[in-house]
């Protein structure tokens, strides 16, 4: 029934925004966006300042050789909407005037470039070229914003080639202080705080399609470098069209092919040889590898291309990075010692006592601090067979920080672009794109089948894949009336599992109702001997906690997003309406273990002690006296949510003078209660 239904919601969301866009089509004042892309416009006037009608400009991509032409209106305004980042030659001529050429005009996204035009008496076959052109000071737009051009982002020292860093270089930014676990966030999208507002109050786009992940705050599809041609980031004041946003905006336009072939290629390389080490973790050789620092290396590569299909006409770009990382990371832990494990408590320096002998008031203490071998618990001695001896000396006679573990954590990312734009005629032009994200983590843990500390970022395996589509089209109906379409989906999945998913160690340990499946309720428990504060604290096992891998785990996270949006642009007089709306289906399931699902079991000094205090965490355990239990449980794992959005917006730029510009616009969102499947 699933496919139906979902046929049926893409059906509904196609036939309303068809009603819709018939709706702008007719409605007066239209408008529309540029996301997407940027804008050329200005004021025609001669050399005594009056204002020229009827002004032929025409616009002229020097990359990809495509010509637009618009017509000054009766105030002498003149503008040209849905131009893709670039550098462009305008073109304005008049019957009595000499042509004016400006060579050298740089568009960037979602900004409108300004161009007054000034024409001299004289012939049409005269001309008067401008170059070295420096825009004016920006009047259109009353956002606070910051671009990155592509040579920027690719020349700034970004170590790990993290786009969302460059958010950072945004004045009023600050990171947040904590992150997404790396098993969640595998993209490694920094969160940010703009203007002191929420991280995930920033919206991010690519190429005018939705591109934050609803659940979690951050960015999908965090963009390879090699195919960014440009971004904008707006911090303050951001147009009416922007939605879903009460911090900043970070729109991503993706590169598109030139009539030039193009290309580039990179790699760089990180290795451990001049690694310094840990004097507290790593003072002696790994007796398996005889390293003193775990294998670490990073690996960053790829290459991209660019050209035409039909010269002037399509054009398509593509680039691959591939990512392989190994992480070496060390711990120093605590685990029983060999005499603890038959009983013998002698040497921990404190008093247990039998909790079977009454309260804790009148509780007889175990001659010689040691437990009879009949009273330890089978289950313990069963589970503690995954956890190894110590292997270093160790303080307090070998009780406490007595076994130094090391491994290596492997991640492999790839990820690639293709992106194809072409003119179907004169005035209407068309995009795709298509991008996917693919990330493996496997992080191992301190004890290897025995769980424990997370040696690096995670202690389980992270599988992702992010993916990304967007398709668009526009027309220039007429010099004064343009509009777009977009279609946009985004997959962002991801599973998370522990090391030894599907096994049952706790039924195979002799304990029941603990593994109840071979799937969420599998793999061994998480332990927790011992408080936080417990200096003899030992803890194994996997789970979200402290000292137990820091993995969510299972997981199942697949959110989908399809999204249709349709603006339009009238120039009227010195008005320049725009209106649009966009509307979105969004499908959404995760599954968490915030408390791992076979259970967390903890065990406490106070199931020990005696009339006068003592008790030991590690022999409640060993007798196998729980203390607390906790599980995360949910009736279903496939309660998947479902819900409509959609945002509808209309605003002005007016020009009553030309050293005057009003920006003013109303916005409506509107988001539908989620149902469940």
């Amino acid at each position: 029934m699933a496919c139906p239904r979902g046929a049926l919601a893409l059906a509904r969301l196609l036939l309303t925004t068809a009603v819709l866009m018939l709706a702008l089509v007719c409605a007066a004042p239209p408008a529309g966006a540029q996301a997407v892309y940027g804008s050329i416009s200005g004021t025609v006037s001669d050399n005594t300042g009056a204002v020229l009608p009827g002004v032929t400009v025409t616009i002229t991509s020097l990359e990809r050789k495509t010509s637009d032409e618009v017509v000054s209106n009766e105030a002498g305004f003149y503008t040209k909407d849905r131009l893709l980042p670039g550098t462009y030659e305008v073109r304005a001529s008049l019957a009595g005037f000499k042509q004016a050429v400006y060579s050298d005009i740089r568009v960037s996204v979602d900004t409108s470039t300004p161009l007054n035009i000034g024409l001299e008496l004289g012939e049409v076959s005269e001309q008067i070229t401008v170059t070295g052109f420096t825009p004016l000071l920006r009047t259109d737009r009353a956002d606070v914003a910051t671009t990155f051009e592509a040579r920027q982002i690719t020349d700034l020292p970004v170590l790990d080639r993290n786009f969302t860093k460059f958010v950072l270089l945004t004045p009023g930014t600050q990171q947040l202080g904590w992150s997404h676990a790396a098993s969640e966030n595998p993209q490694g999208s920094t969160q940010t705080m703009v203007n002191g507002q929420h991280f995930s109050g920033t919206m991010y786009q690519l190429d005018g399609t939705d591109n934050r992940d609803p659940i979690l705050g951050i960015i999908v599809i965090n963009p390879t470098l090699e195919s960014i041609q440009e971004t904008k980031i707006t911090s303050q004041n951001y147009d009416a069209e922007f939605g879903q946003a009460t911090a900043g905006v970070v729109s991503v336009q993706t590169k598109s092919g030139t009539n030039e072939l193009h290309g580039s290629a990179f790699e760089f390389f990180q290795s451990d040889k001049f690694q310094s080490r840990n004097p507290f973790t790593q003072f002696a050789p790994d007796p398996l590898t005889g390293r003193f620092l775990p294998e670490t290396k990073k690996n960053q590569f790829g290459a991209s291309a660019g050209g035409p299909i039909r010269e002037n006409k399509w054009f398509i770009f593509g680039d691959y990075e591939g990512t392989r990382s190994t992480v070496g990371g060390s711990r120093l832990v605590t685990v029983p010692t060999a005499a603890a494990r038959a009983g013998d408590f002698s040497a921990y320096g404190v008093s247990i006592f039998d909790p079977a002998t009454g309260a804790p008031s009148a509780r007889a203490q175990f001659p010689g601090n040691q437990i009879p071998q009949g009273r330890l618990s089978p289950q313990a001695l069963a589970v503690l067979r995954n956890i190894p001896l110590p292997n270093v000396p160790g303080r307090e006679n070998g009780t406490i920080d007595n076994y130094v573990a090391s491994g290596s954590e492997s991640f492999d990312a790839n990820a690639f672009n293709v992106r194809i734009d072409g003119r179907l005629q004169d005035g209407l032009n068309m995009f795709g794109r298509y991008s996917l994200g693919d990330f493996l983590r496997n992080g191992p843990q301190a004890f290897g089948p025995g769980g424990g500390d997370e040696l690096v970022s995670l202690g389980g395996i992270s599988d992702a894949r992010n993916q990304s589509i967007a398709w668009g089209i526009d027309h220039a109906m007429s010099s004064s009336l343009l509009a777009d379409f977009r279609f946009g989906w985004f997959r962002y999945k991801v599973n998370v599992l522990p090391s030894d998913f599907g096994a049952t160690p706790a039924t195979d340990a002799g304990i029941p109702g603990l593994n109840l499946d071979n799937t969420f309720a599998s793999g061994l428990p998480a332990f927790f001997i011992g408080g936080d504060s417990d200096s003899r604290r030992i803890a194994f096992g996997s789970g979200l906690g402290d000292r137990v891998g820091r993995c969510n785990c299972p997981l199942d996270q697949d959110e989908q997003q399809y999204q249709i949006v349709g603006n339009i642009t009238k120039l009227v007089g010195s008005h320049t309406f725009k209106f649009g709306v966009d509307v979105r289906r969004a499908f959404n399931l995760r599954v968490p273990s915030d408390r791992h699902r076979s259970g967390e079991l903890n065990f406490e000094n106070e199931r020990t002690a005696g009339p006068a205090g003592g008790g030991l965490a590690l022999a409640s355990f060993m007798l196998g006296d729980v203390t607390r239990f906790t599980r995360y449980v949910s009736p279903t794992t496939e309660a998947r949510e479902r819900q409509w959005r959609h945002y509808y917006y209309a605003q002005d730029v007016w020009r009553p003078t030309q050293k005057l510009t009003l920006n003013y616009g109303l916005r409506l969102d509107v988001i539908n209660p989620q149902t469940v499947n």
